[in-house]
């Protein structure tokens, strides 16, 4: 790393490449050069729209000098080997949600980082909004009390013509599930960010109308290891499209938080944000309908980590427990009995 900016290439050329790319353009002392992709012309358009270098191979990518960050965009079932390659080639990492697909791949991603001197990040964006952090700032003061239950509920709609629009979706091998891993995988992570992690659930899953290997539709009974319990309700078939809606009930009073809006304060603190006013970022209809502001806080972050100026706020075990979850729930929506988690 020259002069202290930090230099990217990003693999994988698809539609959240552009969310990457812009944050790194945003974040001071950092700046991408280059990137590659499988399918050559969507790896040429790319780099031509961002005005760097197209490399012909990931090999090459990693061999670059300049590169001293990975920034990998792929579909989720490439995450591991893409991830242990860079990370053994001494690159710095952001890897795009989920951290893999199985919790096997999760270790081995955690066990290269914790060998290496690298920062490894999961992108979780989700994390870094104004309510997010006011709502997580509150718990930290106590202003909750004890944690009594919460409920997750991300009823999103993808139509058929999303998962045709791309041979790897909806697919077990390379999308890894459906609504849970792919969509739903941030708000499971903002969830377990807010609550603490997951120590048991019971989950079912369905593939009620789309025409796909994996879930359209899930539910998730839990337990937090803090002892407060809480539900997941998703699916991709809801008509129009509703806003992640988070509800958190506490001793001492309750809020709810609706996509990065907070439309209910039930604390006796003021509440920093405006309450009530909806939240014009959201994935609720469309994957490309959120805005870029989180990407850059999280890539902010990880830049000034990396030039060693603060820590890392989302590392590999974050992004490895948010995957726990959602295996935990297919796993006990295929043996039809409780799932205990090892966080």
């Amino acid at each position: 790393m020259k002069d202290g900016i930090v230099r990217f290439g990003i693999l994988g050329c698809g539609s959240v490449a552009n969310y990457h790319a812009a944050a790194i353009a945003a974040t001071p002392g950092a700046c991408l050069v280059c990137a590659c992709g499988n399918t050559p012309e969507k790896a040429e358009a790319f780099c031509k729209a961002q005005g760097i270098r197209r490399m012909d191979s990931y090999e090459a990518l990693l061999a670059c000098p300049e590169v001293d960050a990975v920034s990998i965009c792929t579909p989720s079932g490439l995450h591991a080997g893409e991830a242990i390659a860079a990370i053994q080639a001494g690159k710095h990492l952001v890897i795009e949600k989920p951290i893999s697909i199985r919790n096997e791949d999760a270790d081995r991603i955690q066990s290269a980082a914790a060998a290496s001197d690298r920062v490894v990040c999961v992108i979780s964006q989700f994390r870094f909004s104004d309510a997010a952090q006011a709502i997580r700032c509150a718990m930290d003061r106590g202003a909750f009390g004890k944690l009594v239950s919460a409920a997750l509920t991300m009823r999103y709609y993808r139509g058929q013509d999303y998962y045709d629009s791309g041979a790897w979706r909806g697919t077990k091998a390379l999308d890894g599930g459906g609504i849970l891993m792919n969509q739903g995988i941030h708000g499971v992570d903002l969830l377990a960010y807010l609550m603490g992690p997951v120590a048991e659930l019971t989950g079912y899953t369905r593939t009620r109308l789309r025409s796909i290997e994996v879930e359209d539709t899930a539910c998730a009974a839990l337990s937090f290891a803090n002892g407060a319990i809480g539900v997941i309700d998703a699916t991709v078939c809801n008509q129009g499209g509703s806003p992640m809606r988070i509800e958190i009930c506490g001793e001492k009073g309750s809020v709810v938080l609706e996509d990065e809006s907070i439309t209910f304060w039930g604390l006796a603190e003021p509440c920093p944000c405006p309450v009530g006013v909806r939240s014009q970022s959201s994935a609720a209809a469309s994957p490309t309908g959120i805005s870029t502001q989180n990407h850059i806080r999280q890539f902010r972050n990880f830049a000034a980590a990396v030039r060693g100026e603060e820590p890392l706020l989302v590392g590999v075990r974050d992004g490895h427990h948010a995957l726990q979850i959602v295996c935990g729930v297919y796993e006990s929506a295929e043996t039809g009995r409780p799932v205990t988690l090892d966080y």
